[in-house]
C-alpha cells in the first residue's frame, strides 16, 4: 500500500496560524505558495502521521498535528534517514534536505512533547521543492530514483 498525504497546513506569516488546506501550490526552489517559509533549504516540512501518534500514545495524551507546526501530514511511508533522497508527492518532486528537530513550541503545546520527538527524525523532515506543481489530501506519495546529481552545496551541508 503506498503512503500518502493525510492533511495539508500552510503557515500565514512564522508563529502564525497554520491554515489546513485541501490542496497546496508549490513553487520549485520557493515552497508553498502563501506560505511564510520560502527559499531555503526549509521550503517544506513533512511529518509522519504513524510517528506522530506514537508521540501521543508515549505521553497518553491527544494533540492535533497542526500543532507540530509541519506543513504536510502524511502516511505509510518513514521520513527516518533520507537525507537526500526524492520524495514524489503527486506530480511534485521534494529533496530531503534534513531533519525537522523540535523546538520548545512543542513544549508548550503538550509537556514531553520535546523529548519524545527527538530520536530517529521524530520531528518529521525538512525539503526543498523540485517542481512547479500541486498536491492535495489524498495524494499517494513514493521515493524516486535521485537522478540529479548533488550541487557541491548540498554535498557540503548534507
Amino acid at each position: 500500500m503506498p503512503g500518502r498525504v493525510e492533511k495539508i497546513w500552510i503557515k500565514r506569516s512564522k508563529g502564525g496560524v497554520m491554515d489546513a488546506v485541501q490542496r497546496a501550490t508549490l513553487c520549485e526552489n520557493k515552497g508553498i505558495v502563501g506560505n511564510a517559509n520560502q527559499g531555503g533549504r526549509r521550503q517544506v516540512t513533512i511529518l509522519e502521521r504513524e510517528r506522530w501518534e506514537a508521540h501521543l500514545e508515549a505521553l497518553h495524551a491527544s494533540l492535533d498535528p497542526s500543532r507540530r507546526r509541519a506543513n504536510i501530514l502524511i502516511s505509510g511511508c518513514s521520513l527516518s534517514n533520507t537525507r537526500n533522497q526524492i520524495l514524489k508527492i503527486g506530480n511534485v518532486r521534494f529533496r530531503i534536505a534534513g531533519e525537522t528537530k523540535p523546538c520548545n513550541q512543542m513544549e508548550g503545546a503538550l509537556p514531553g512533547l520535546e523529548k519524545v520527538m527527538r530520536p530517529e527524525w521524530g520531528g518529521g523532515a525538512f525539503a526543498m521543492v523540485l517542481d512547479d506543481g500541486e498536491i492535495r489530501v489524498g495524494d499517494e506519495l513514493e521515493w524516486v530514483e535521485n537522478s540529479e546529481p548533488l550541487s557541491l552545496f548540498q554535498k557540503l551541508v548534507g
